[in-house]
């Protein structure tokens, strides 16, 4: 059903969808664990056995890069050439199955808490990139509807760059500093959770997109917003509490996450860290006070005191830091490892050692957080680029995101009513 103007009967609509909701928000609370596939798993549909380990992981940090660059360029015209907006449209790495329409079609979507929108090809396309499963076709379901754009939700205030058509449906656009792009129209579809005990979720505002293309948007069917939004699928369905463990992505073995209750993180390793709101930004945006190598500390430089310094991203697999920490940080890794540095073969990222896994123990980095302090494994921090050369996978920027690398094998939990992100150090193919 899409929404309409605020006449009685449709007061009326929204209460019955608000009740509906309520009972969608239990069920979900009592589902059982949702997984997810990493994109350059051996699970994955788009894994390729012809690309190296290094080919994925360097192609996983072009789509990063990508992505941050249009965190900071964010609010640029889409028209000018050179836009972008702050919505992932690629970057993202870990995947989850779900079905839309009725009948339910299959998507394998971008799981991402960096944005809001729920989106997925449809047909028919203008230009549409390639994906494993049917590109969802509207025509064929009998519980779409598209979006008025009298509607609350075709305002700048929840999608980037709203605009009419000449049928009055509500159409987006967002556009990216490498000519990436998607675009399409708001509409409402059920959408479904699940094989095993499937969870239907009805009227679920979502981007049908038609036009989508560039560089970092690949093969995956579409995206699944779960930021801070009104779009987001968490806010939709009043969704508070949510929690995941990604294993690493070279695993053969699917990460987990967890809606409602029982996703909550608990225990006496657990570091809880509250996350700020800013009226700018709809991202998870916690405080990080320092790093530290062993006993050598460095600070967040030039930050200290200012809160929510750092987004923290599933849809982003390096860790970005501001060039004074990221310089501190390098220095103190030099002082500790004893191994001979070289050039990274990507000539992606700037520490590289040369040696081999038998040869060499990476030390702890401990990420000083406001609450507590979570320790980083070397899974977390460096990754082998060739058989005798690992780099760290931490790199200087203008903007600071702490990506999905960094949080393997932690279960992060997200608790929307006390503000707080949450990490437990876990083996997450357990």
């Amino acid at each position: 059903m899409a929404i309409t103007t605020q006449s009685q009967p449709f007061c009326f609509a929204l209460s019955l969808l608000g009740i509906l909701h309520f009972f969608i928000f239990f069920f979900l609370s009592q589902a059982t664990t949702h997984y997810l596939i990493h994109r350059d798993s051996p699970l994955s549909p788009f894994y390729d056995p012809k690309t190296t380990p290094s080919d994925r992981f360097h192609s996983a940090f072009q789509r990063s890069w990508n992505r941050v660059n249009s965190f900071k360029h964010a609010g640029a015209n889409p028209n000018n050439g050179n836009s972008l907006a702050p919505m992932t449209g690629g970057g993202g790495e870990y995947l989850m199955k779900i079905f839309i329409g009725t009948p339910p079609v299959e998507v394998i979507a971008i799981v991402d808490t960096g944005s809001d929108l729920i989106w997925t090809q449809c047909l028919p396309c203008i230009k549409c990139h390639n994906q494993p499963t049917p590109i969802f076709d509207p025509r064929n379901s009998r519980s779409y509807s598209t979006l008025p754009c009298r509607s609350t939700f075709c305002n700048s205030r929840y999608v980037q760059y709203p605009r009419c058509d000449r049928n009055s449906i509500c159409w987006y656009g967002y556009s990216y500093f490498d000519g990436s792009h998607t675009e399409g129209n708001l509409a409402s579809e059920t959408f479904t959770l699940g094989t095993q005990n499937p969870i239907t979720l009805p009227n679920t505002l979502f981007g049908c997109s038609h036009n989508t293309g560039g560089t970092f948007i690949s093969s995956e069917s579409g995206l699944i917003g779960l930021g801070r939004g009104k779009l987001s699928l968490l806010s939709q369905f009043g969704i508070k509490k949510m929690s995941y463990c990604l294993v690493p992505r070279t695993m053969k073995s699917t990460s987990k996450i967890i809606f409602g209750e029982d996703s909550v993180v608990s225990g006496p390793e657990v570091v809880t860290t509250p996350f700020v709101t800013t009226a700018t930004s709809n991202h998870y945006l916690i405080t990080l006070e320092a790093l530290s190598v062993g006993e050598e500390r460095i600070e967040f430089a030039n930050q200290v005191g200012i809160e929510g310094n750092v987004a923290i991203d599933s849809g982003t697999t390096y860790t970005f830091l501001p060039s004074g920490l990221y310089d501190g940080l390098v220095s103190a890794l030099e002082n500790t490892i004893r191994a001979q540095r070289v050039s990274d073969p990507y000539g992606v990222l700037r520490l590289c050692y040369q040696t081999t896994a038998d040869r060499i123990r990476f030390p702890i980095i401990t990420a000083h957080f406001k609450g507590g302090d979570v320790r980083l494994q070397p899974v977390n921090t460096f990754s082998w680029m060739r058989e005798d050369v690992a780099c760290l996978t931490m790199v200087p920027s203008n903007v600071t995101f702490y990506g999905n690398l960094a949080q393997t094998n932690f279960w992060v939990g997200y608790d929307l009513e006390a503000g707080t992100v949450s990490f437990k150090p876990t083996d997450c193919s357990l």
